[in-house]
Parts: C-alpha cells; sequence; structure tokens
C-alpha cells in the first residue's frame, strides 16, 4: 500500500528488489544532494555536530543506494528536502542524481512526469501540452548536454506568465 518513500538512506537490496518488480510502482525519492549543503553550512547554521556526523555516514550509502534502486529499475522523483537548505539550491540534485547513474533527462523527468504520476497528476502537470498547467522554466543553456543548467533558472513561467 505504499506509493513512495521519502529519503529510501538506507534501504537494503530486498527493499530496493521488492519496489523493482511491485506492479503498482513504489517511488523513491532520494535526496541525494542535500548532504553537500549540510556539511558545507550546518554547523554555521547551529545543526550539532551528532546531527552532521550522522548525515556523513548515511550520505554515500544513500547514494550509492540510489545508484542501485535506478540500475534496477525502481521508479524515481526528484527529492530535495528544501527544508534542510535554501530552496534556490535545490536545483543542485540533478547534477547529483545524474553523477550516480541517470542520463541528465531522466532527472528532468525525475521532476516533471514522473512526479506527476506518483502524485496521480499525470492530467494536470508534468508535461507540456494544451490544458496543463503552464508552469515552466528557462535557462541559458541545454540541460541535456549539462544538466548543472538547471541550477541557475533564468525565467519562471507561471500558468502562463512569467514571475521573478
Amino acid at each position: 500500500g505504499i506509493d513512495t518513500i521519502e529519503h529510501a538512506s538506507l534501504v537494503d537490496d530486498e527493499g530496493i528488489r521488492l519496489a523493482a518488480e511491485r506492479k503498482q510502482p513504489v517511488w523513491f525519492s532520494m535526496d541525494i544532494f542535500n548532504t553537500d549543503y549540510t556539511q558545507s553550512e550546518g554547523a554555521k547554521n547551529g545543526v550539532m555536530e551528532d546531527n552532521l556526523r550522522k548525515d556523513r555516514e548515511v550520505a554515500q550509502i544513500q547514494r550509492d543506494n540510489f545508484r542501485k534502486a535506478h540500475k534496477a529499475g525502481v521508479k524515481m522523483v526528484f527529492g530535495s528536502d528544501a527544508g534542510v537548505m535554501p530552496h534556490a539550491t535545490a536545483g543542485g540534485q540533478f547534477k547529483v542524481m545524474v553523477e550516480y547513474g541517470m542520463t541528465p533527462i531522466e532527472a528532468i523527468r525525475a521532476a516533471t512526469m514522473n512526479a506527476a504520476e506518483a502524485l496521480g497528476k499525470t492530467q494536470d502537470v508534468g508535461a507540456i501540452a494544451v490544458g496543463r498547467y503552464a508552469d515552466i522554466i528557462a535557462v541559458d543553456g541545454d540541460p541535456l548536454a549539462d544538466v548543472r543548467e538547471l541550477e541557475s533558472v533564468d525565467a519562471v513561467v507561471q500558468g502562463g506568465v512569467r514571475v521573478r
């Protein structure tokens, strides 16, 4: 009865296998980027050393499990855990998703069409099409050639209107 598993940091091989084999998808949302921010800024932000130590111990395990889950065919959505870092830095997740096995288009789909499917909203969001909400972003370069382009958004169109 589970639809999504957030973090999935310590998932084991059996958990990955079960998620990959399930007919009704189980979506993993693995926030494998935020540890970069936590380790560089956590102490300054008042994060206790015990929490930073735990983050260091779990980070690589979670990243390795991300790679294994993706390779096994587990359905994945973009996860940011943006509550622990400035929201504007969440685009860094794309780079780490690619470093750990996704192609740029797979990472982009994780944030768009996969997320829409996981939320049961495929009729409303997740693709650019007539009748869908017109929330899109624009970047200067080609994110399929360099996914880091998504770390610096140049324009946002929400509901058909450009916003700052």
